[in-house]
């Protein structure tokens, strides 16, 4: 008698566990932190040559006279961090429209800590770095929060954390992003050329028809996006702004119709988060520390990044936040008390993929031969000092209640 053939099985705990971790809050945080220590551990290590090769090598777009010449480094910058920001951008359209951002009280106190997360912390930098021009370019560089870093963080804390919190921390998060956004549209793009800029406003302007017209088919914005993209990558702006106009301009409102920009955003979610930003933290967070001394730490540019994040966000928050209600216009974050709220300020000091975005735009090319530092150092510190003291500290707080 033939026996049948035994199909094999596997436990479905397992699978349910990894299902629960990819759902979590914790799970892009913690991918972007094995990203980033397989990128460090790879630039140690005799694969380093191979890791900087494989980076650099160059790829080619072209059509007809036009043409994309770029490093896979930059298509992963210029490129899929542009659809990073585009989910940024749909987000911030979805908040300022009918979430947290659109709420004017509400907004108040995230808003006026994150003007504060951000001023503050380029004071400091510009404080350690004062005198030095070329230094002084990476004043934004400890400007920015982690979204996926900072929430991860949080959620290793579960359900403890009260929801004011988190609410709290997300739209900090959120208006640094805005900040950051206009800080590279501003102070790192390069003067943009005539017929770029033209044929940029004319795609820019197409998009806006499309949104005022009802038009709600969403290869259609995609496809004039992809001009958008391209034609802002070669004026001389920065590429990854031309995600944020177009998602401006994806409708979210359409009565009882499917809305384009909650579909786009739903879609994303998962790629950018679980593919996107853990490419760019492997591609960008290969810091070499062969020939490094302890003396690299105390460097002007390490210093104001790594005090910038911890000290000049924590500092820059509470004061905004403690003068607002202390005036009585805000008030805490509900279920948080004073040494909570401070724990979270601590971990906003999380930076690490919009710093190092930062970073790559503020010092172009070899930047340990012309700073005589790397600057992810700082940035790498300053991050993990957040989180650690950050968790601690909120870990303590919550116990006491």
């Amino acid at each position: 008698m033939k026996k049948k053939p035994v199909t094999p099985t596997f436990p479905n705990g397992h699978f349910a566990r990894v299902r629960d971790f990819l759902s979590g809050e914790a799970a892009p945080g913690v991918l972007l932190f094995i990203a980033a220590v397989a990128a460090m551990l790879i630039a140690n290590s005799t694969l380093a040559p191979n890791y900087h090769s494989f980076f650099s090598t160059q790829i080619s777009l072209r059509i007809d006279a036009f043409s994309i010449d770029k490093p896979l480094l930059l298509w992963v910058n210029d490129g899929l961090m542009a659809m990073f920001f585009f989910l940024v951008g749909l987000e911030l359209k979805r908040e300022l429209i009918e979430g947290e951002l659109s709420d004017l009280r509400q907004a108040l106190l995230p808003t006026a800590a994150a003007l504060g997360g951000i001023a503050v912390p380029a004071l400091i930098y510009a404080a350690f770095n004062a005198g030095d021009e070329t230094a002084l370019r990476g004043w934004a560089i400890p400007a920015a929060t982690d979204i996926a870093f900072a929430l991860g963080v949080l959620a290793l804390l579960g359900d403890r954390v009260p929801r004011g919190l988190k609410v709290f921390l997300l739209t900090v998060a959120i208006v640094d992003d805005i900040g950051a956004i206009i800080i590279i549209a501003v102070f790192y793009s390069a003067t943009p050329s005539a017929l770029t800029l033209i044929i940029s406003g004319a795609a820019l302007l197409t998009l806006v028809v499309f949104n005022v017209a009802g038009v709600r088919r969403i290869s259609a914005y995609l496809l004039v996006g992809l001009i958008l993209w391209a034609a802002v990558l070669k004026s001389g702006v920065h590429a990854t702004i031309a995600g944020v106009l177009l998602a401006m301009t994806i409708p979210l409102r359409t009565g009882n119709a499917p809305s384009p920009a909650r579909q786009l955003e739903g879609d994303l979610h998962g790629p950018v988060q679980f593919a996107i930003l853990p490419l760019f933290a492997l591609a960008n967070a290969g810091v070499s520390f062969q020939g490094m001394s302890w003396s690299d730490l105390g460097h002007p540019v390490t210093m104001g990044i790594a005090a910038g994040l911890f000290l000049g966000k924590q500092i820059g928050i509470m004061l905004c936040a403690g003068v607002l209600v202390a005036l009585g216009v805000a008030r805490l974050p509900q279920g948080a008390t004073w040494l909570s709220f401070y724990a979270v300020s601590i971990i906003c000091g999380i930076g690490f993929t919009m710093s190092l975005f930062i970073g790559s735009l503020a010092f172009v090319g070899d930047t340990s031969a012309t700073l005589g530092v790397d600057e992810r150092v700082g940035i790498l510190l300053g991050s993990a000092i957040s989180a650690v003291v950050g968790l601690a500290l909120l870990r303590h707080a919550l116990r006491r209640g």
